[in-house]
């Protein structure tokens, strides 16, 4: 039988990212995500569940992932899962998932646009554009003059567009 592990999540980043190397000096970001799920129970009423999972990526994109991210902001992943067990201190077996992410983009927009408040977004002009049918700069110099080419004139058939096919070119 066949087997295929791959998880694909959005959510939030629940505690900013924990940078350690491995023996060999490979980079690994660990950080929490939560992933919220809403939804309407049988009598009507709203209902709210947040999944938390752990995560871990590797490499240069442990790197990018713990200068980039801090805790509450968005990023969809996409990995693995994977199985951890482990025998605690007190000599009790314990066991978690995680998710050894493969991939990741970052949600939403700048760190500092999260934190503008909206009173400040509002005061910010408006980009300013060129008038429609006016060139924005003036034209630069001529250029010279070539020797000129015949050009064909365009064949336009605005009436029927697009074309009807004829009945014997019906491929099927």
């Amino acid at each position: 039988m066949a087997n295929y592990n791959k998880v694909i999540l959005v959510g939030n980043l629940t505690r900013d990212p924990q940078m350690s190397y491995l023996p060999n000096q490979t980079p690994v970001c660990e950080f929490g995500l939560a992933v919220n799920r809403r939804w309407r129970s049988a009598n009507g009423e709203q209902r709210d569940e947040t999944c938390f999972i752990d995560c871990q990526v590797y490499g240069r994109q442990a790197e990018t992932f713990n200068q980039y991210m801090s805790k509450g902001r968005p990023v969809l992943i996409e990995g693995q899962l994977q199985f951890d067990s482990w025998e605690g201190q007190d000599g009790t077996k314990r066991s978690k998932h995680r998710i050894n992410v493969q991939s990741f983009q970052f949600l939403g927009g700048p760190r500092g646009a999260a934190t503008q408040q909206p009173s400040q977004q509002a005061q910010r002009p408006a980009p300013q554009r060129p008038p429609q049918g006016r060139a924005s700069e003036p034209p630069g110099p001529a250029e010279p003059a070539g020797p000129a080419e015949p050009a064909e004139p365009a064949e336009q058939n605005f009436g029927d567009y697009p074309p009807e096919p004829p009945d014997d070119d019906i491929p099927f």
